[in-house]
């Protein structure tokens, strides 16, 4: 019996997905150096399939580039506009970066590869840190609106960011130069809210 049109694209758009995971993996690990040959392997299909829902290489990296940066600034107010305390709202993005990391490592990693790389266009790379300002400028405002209400550790707003965010890049290393133990070990996000409770900064 033949498929309907319905099943037809849910095949292609299975299809889709199951090449951009597995080129997020490979260019993680390679970084541009990574060819279609190596995205088709990891994909397990052939070569030819791989093309037919992408052009290039070129045009696979840029759409593994724009599904890194689907949550934009729009994204990042809600945890600013949603209901809770500053310091509930905080954990839930702490929380939503931690697990992101966890659930897919090779996203964060392949952001880290197109802004260390020479061959980045300026305005991809500015795109990219401008997200991470973003998110960065989020969890400042919710961080001073915690201390506001005493949920959150006193201290330099802009010191206690620049420490989480470390921490979280310190997680995307982790799970590229050794993915068993990020597997295995990485960590919850209240051991990174810890950090931020009241009086932390005089234990």
């Amino acid at each position: 019996m033949a498929r309907t049109a319905e099943a037809n694209q849910r095949l292609r758009e299975a299809q889709r997905a199951k090449i951009l995971k597995s080129a997020s993996k490979v260019f993680a690990r390679k970084g541009k150096g990574a060819t279609m040959a190596d995205v088709a392997a990891e994909a397990e299909v052939s070569q030819g399939l791989a093309y037919r829902y992408f052009a290039s290489k070129e045009v696979l990296f840029q759409a593994l580039v724009e599904q890194a940066l689907q949550t934009g600034p729009a994204g990042l107010q809600s945890f600013l506009e949603m209901p809770g305390t500053p310091g509930e709202r905080l954990a839930l993005l702490i929380s939503h970066l931690v697990e992101s990391r966890r659930e897919r490592p090779e996203l964060f990693q392949l952001l880290d590869q197109v802004q260390t790389a020479e061959t980045t266009p300026n305005d991809l790379r500015e795109l990219i840190r401008g997200r991470g300002r973003a998110f960065l400028d989020v969890m400042r405002q919710l961080i001073i609106e915690g201390q506001a209400t005493g949920e959150i550790t006193t201290g330099d707003p802009a010191q206690l960011v620049t420490a989480i965010a470390a921490c979280l890049e310190g997680l995307t290393r982790l799970a590229l130069s050794d993915p068993e133990q990020f597997k295995m070990h990485c960590p919850d996000a209240k051991i990174l809210l810890r950090m931020l409770q009241p009086g932390a900064d005089q234990q």
